[in-house]
């Protein structure tokens, strides 16, 4: 039976970007005619604390309405988490994470408790630090997940995050340039096992 709902689970701290990442992720997917969840978890509301968001995005119409417990892949924001939370837990094998860290993805093995699936890094700061001028982990992060996991078509993810960066930034367009470029680098440098 073919596979119609992919299930991501990610990983960040408060103020990172991570809820606005699932929810752009979320927008983009039903833009490509896809059935979405995309909402957060959050522990105490505050600068630095460890969150959680989820996305489901499906072909078909999805009825669940739970956490996502087997997420498909993992999403890591913050690398600092893979020391205080499980971030495979009931990570699929057949799926993935998604790391954000300057180092290789066989590098990090030995942060993923055992998890014998794929893993994929990307260097989320100097990314966001050379095309944005600050630290916003949010944008590479998202990018990288719809590159590793094939859930959205690259070519159409990137008109459609353009034209939502177009409302989105509209009293700000000057921003809008530089999150197009972080976008396709991030799709470019995103590094497999």
């Amino acid at each position: 039976m073919e596979k119609t709902m992919t299930e991501i689970r990610w990983h960040g701290r408060g103020g990172q970007g991570t809820k606005t990442a699932c929810l752009l992720l979320a927008d983009a997917a039903f833009a490509s005619d896809k059935y979405v969840q995309g909402f957060p978890e959050y522990g105490p509301e505050r600068m630095g604390a460890p969150i959680t968001a989820y996305n489901r995005i499906s072909d078909v119409p999805c009825s669940i309405h739970s956490f996502i417990y087997q997420p498909d892949y993992v999403v890591v924001v913050d690398e600092s988490l893979l020391s205080s939370v499980d971030v495979t837990a009931g990570l699929n094998p057949e799926g993935g994470i998604v790391i954000n860290t300057p180092r290789a993805p066989y590098e990090m093995r030995r942060f993923l408790r055992g998890y014998p699936g794929r893993v994929w890094t990307i260097d989320a700061r100097r990314i966001s630090e050379e095309l944005l001028g600050g630290y916003f982990p949010n944008t590479p992060m998202l990018a990288a997940i719809v590159k590793v996991s094939g859930i959205l078509d690259p070519d159409r993810f990137i008109h459609d995050m353009e034209a939502s960066f177009h409302h989105k930034f509209a009293t700000k367009p000057q921003v809008i340039e530089g999150n197009m470029k972080c976008l396709i680098r991030s799709m470019q440098e995103v590094q497999a096992e």
